[in-house]
């Protein structure tokens, strides 16, 4: 996930107005939600789908659990969506290291042509370049919450739509390759949803996207992410109006940092997209970002239930309908 030290440059391509942050810090009042029967999201089930991935070890492109990790997602997919294909590519790391990689791509309810997208990565950062302690800099990260955590929602909602037919189209994609970044340089980031956005068909034109990384931090606090507000402002407010209505605390009313993640691609592909994410990962003082201590005893069954029951909330919800 990402890199820092290009948010105060890409972030001058799209500041905001103040009329866009004072709505922030006064949001609207809830408006109430008319819904079809919405699918309760099982937390213990999507923990699941999060230790299973991490249990197939670090999933960097190359390794034996990137490996199977792509044969378990796809197996899993295939299960639930009607149609599941993959797209496969190459790409190379920071070091130049060429690899290959795959995004997974599954599709719900093919007749709708009013759609939505969701996506996510699941590959892991190939070093803890981030650990305090040097000899651990150099080793995979497990990527309990930056990577499996995203996927875990994803995965049980896609159970969710199998079981209960959505009234809208939904696709997913689970992006590769998103997290063998360096620093400072946005080229290297993202390369799995830079792919699909190059290769995307002209007639695929979903009503928006949502992206989710890091969303498992066991002390689970959701900002709203800066460049989605100058993207996507609609969409961001959807999202947190529903989770206000639903009484779900994890989304906060405040502005997050701007963060170069799988959405920024998608938006320059012209798909709407916004980006869900807890950097503070577990708080301001200390992160386990892209370090050994990325585990799941780090992360929790609530907050995947938090940001998997607002978006089945909105895909049930006829306030996207048309």
């Amino acid at each position: 996930m990402k890199n820092r030290l290009c948010f105060v440059t890409f972030f001058a391509l799209s500041f905001f107005s103040c009329s866009q942050q004072q709505q922030q810090s006064n949001p609207q009042p809830s408006p109430a939600i008319e819904q079809a029967t919405v699918p309760t999201f099982d937390a213990q089930q999507a923990f699941t789908y999060l230790t299973t991935q991490t249990d197939l070890g670090p999933r960097n492109p190359g390794s034996k659990g990137h490996d199977a990790c792509l044969k378990y997602l796809q197996g899993e997919l295939s299960k639930y969506a009607e149609a599941v294909t993959v797209q496969n590519f190459t790409g190379a790391d920071h070091k130049g290291k060429q690899h290959q990689l795959t995004n997974v791509v599954s599709s719900f309810n093919l007749q709708a042509t009013d759609r939505i997208l969701l996506t996510a990565h699941w590959d892991s950062r190939p070093w803890a370049d981030e650990d305090k302690d040097p000899k651990k800099q150099t080793t995979p990260v497990l990527g309990a919450n930056d990577g499996a955590s995203g996927v875990a929602v994803l995965l049980e909602i896609a159970r969710l739509l199998k079981q209960n037919p959505p009234p809208i189209g939904v696709d997913m994609v689970l992006f590769d390759g998103e997290d063998m970044g360096k620093s400072g340089s946005t080229d290297t980031w993202c390369l799995g949803s830079k792919h699909f956005a190059r290769s995307k068909a002209p007639g695929f034109n979903p009503r928006f996207a949502v992206n989710l990384d890091m969303v498992g931090d066991a002390m689970l606090a959701i900002p709203r992410e800066q460049y989605s507000e100058e993207y996507a402002p609609d969409v961001m407010n959807l999202i947190y109006s529903t989770a206000r209505a639903l009484s779900i605390p994890q989304f906060v009313e405040k502005p997050g940092r701007p963060t170069y993640d799988d959405h920024i691609p998608l938006n320059e592909a012209n798909i709407r997209a916004v980006d869900l994410i807890d950097f503070d990962y577990p708080d301001e003082s200390n992160r386990y970002w892209h370090t050994s201590e990325d585990t799941p005893d780090k992360c929790s069954p609530q907050s995947l239930e938090a940001v998997g029951t607002v978006l089945l909330h909105i895909i049930y919800s006829k306030a996207i309908t048309r």
